[in-house]
């Protein structure tokens, strides 16, 4: 064989010889490396899993939780697992706290900021923690102020941007404290936080573990003190401690459970949710016009129509609208339809960016309380329908305010929006009312009360044509108009007549 061999390459052309070196290189080698891959493949794949898993094994998996650490623990989150893109840091917040740390003071970003850049959002606001006292941390900034009296804050300001700078706060518990910066009522509450300490003692004074997160901009590293880390991963909000007491130090945290889980998708760990059904009440107990303000990043932030069914669900939506929530059942009036129709306006409002204002969310989420107490005047006096309506609305906005309040700059645009639902039937007067400053508002109420099911005889669709129609037409579409007076109020109900007494002749 071998002498065979050796005949064939003495006695070959050459180029016959390298086409047949090729043609036995492709006939061995390639099934070869193919077996090879093939085994490499099976060594990698975890056992129980079949030719779909195989398929995947380019895409990368989702790292796991890490193993919690005892509360008070601090884990350190280097840059090359964390993976926050440097420039996503705000550079007004980094500004402030370079300058703290260049006084000698501890400081960090803190908070939803870094919530949110771990999620892969942006942060609306970034807020800084720091060793130094507000009055300490005031004398470093020109443009600085310090508000809050039962916690403390200093807010920096650049152009139209306010950085929050807080202190390190501390337990109640903490030997610093004297009874004067930190005092809690006989429910549990906090009517006075200025008790300050370590970064440790802060990370625990805070309410989720999502977030007591700090980050470090020395080595760009998050240090992580309640495994804030691990629940992100989880998708879960936690609070830290124990979550009774924690509601009864600030009921408010309960909305702000709700929101988070609406916001960012996650689920409310079972033991956080627990006591929100029995300590819901306590939210009375709140300020108006905090309540206000948390009602705005509840239900006008882009995720309303999520936070009223959160809301829902603990039963909060009767703190703060209790007139809304007793007709949410109503078999008279859509409410509930309304209610989320004119969420869901505001959220895709706000998704293209475009405005959005408190007057309009609190005309539509009121309409129907305000529409039934103005029957109810129609039905009980004989005065003219804008009469009953003005007192209607007052009536309704006062009750409101007891709940939310209700600053007078939005509250007089609510009174205009419901007064024009009254004037957009007059259509023969509808280039007057085109030009008011509240139309568009008021209009935008009267599709979504169609849309809701009220039956207004065409009247959205009329005025879509109206608007969108030339001069010409638009002066014949008021010519064919015919206003009545009852087109342009609510129908009074018709009111029996005492049976007047006999008389004595």
């Amino acid at each position: 064989m071998r002498h065979l061999i050796l005949s064939f390459y003495r006695d070959s052309d050459p180029a016959l010889m390298l086409t047949s070196f090729t043609i036995l290189f492709l006939v061995v080698a390639v099934p070869l490396l193919g077996f090879l891959y093939v085994q490499r493949t099976i060594a990698r794949t975890p056992a129980g899993q079949g030719s779909e898993e195989t398929s995947r094994l380019s895409v990368p998996s989702v790292p796991s939780a890490p193993t919690d650490l005892p509360l008070g623990s601090k884990r350190v989150i280097a840059e090359s697992e964390h993976r926050i893109p440097r420039q996503k840091l705000d550079d007004n917040a980094m500004k402030v706290v370079y300058r703290l740390q260049d006084e000698g003071y501890d400081a960090f970003l803190v908070g939803g900021c870094i919530r949110d850049l771990l999620l892969g959002m942006q942060p609306k606001d970034f807020d800084v923690a720091t060793s130094a006292h507000p009055e300490e941390a005031e004398e470093l900034f020109r443009r600085s102020r310090l508000i809050g009296r039962r916690f403390k804050l200093l807010h920096v300001r650049f152009g139209r941007e306010l950085i929050e700078v807080a202190t390190f706060r501390a337990s109640h518990d903490s030997d610093d404290n004297d009874g004067e910066h930190g005092r809690q009522a006989e429910s549990g509450m906090i009517l006075r936080d200025n008790v300050y300490g370590t970064i440790e003692e802060d990370a625990l004074r805070r309410d989720f573990t999502i977030n007591a997160l700090y980050y470090c901009v020395r080595d760009h590293s998050i240090h992580d003190f309640a495994n804030g880390y691990a629940d992100i991963q989880r998708r879960q909000i936690r609070m830290i401690g124990d979550p009774e007491a924690r509601y009864r130090e600030d009921p408010v945290r309960m909305l702000r459970a709700a929101r988070f889980a609406a916001k960012l998708g996650f689920e409310i760990e079972p033991g956080t949710a627990a006591p929100i059904h029995t300590l819901g009440p306590m939210l009375t107990r709140i300020a108006p016009a905090r309540l206000f303000d948390e009602a705005l990043k509840l239900l006008q932030s882009g995720h309303g129509e999520a936070s009223l069914r959160q809301l829902k669900r603990f039963d909060l939506f009767r703190t703060l609208f209790p007139q809304t929530d007793a007709m949410l059942d109503s078999e008279e009036y859509p409410v509930e339809t309304l209610v989320y129709n004119a969420l869901a306006n505001t959220d895709r409002r706000l998704g293209q960016g475009k405005s959005v204002t408190p007057a309009f969310l609190f005309a539509a989420l009121l309409w129907y309380p305000m529409q039934r107490r103005l029957q109810v005047l129609l039905d009980e006096r004989d005065q003219p329908a804008l009469q009953c309506l003005h007192q209607a609305a007052n009536e309704v906005l006062a009750e409101q305010v007891r709940s939310t309040a209700i600053p007078r700059r939005f509250s007089g645009p609510v009174r205009d929006i419901w007064e024009l639902q009254q004037r957009l039937p007059r259509r023969s007067r509808a280039d007057q009312l085109l030009t008011h400053p509240r139309f568009r508002a008021a209009y935008d109420l009267l599709l979504l009360r169609e849309n809701s099911g009220e039956d207004l005889d065409g009247l959205g669709q009329w005025w879509t044509d109206f608007q969108n129609a030339d001069e010409s037409h638009r002066s014949d579409m008021q010519k064919g108009s015919r206003s009545t007076s009852s087109d342009a109020a609510p129908k009074k109900r018709r009111r029996r007549r005492k049976p007047s007494k006999p008389s004595n002749d």
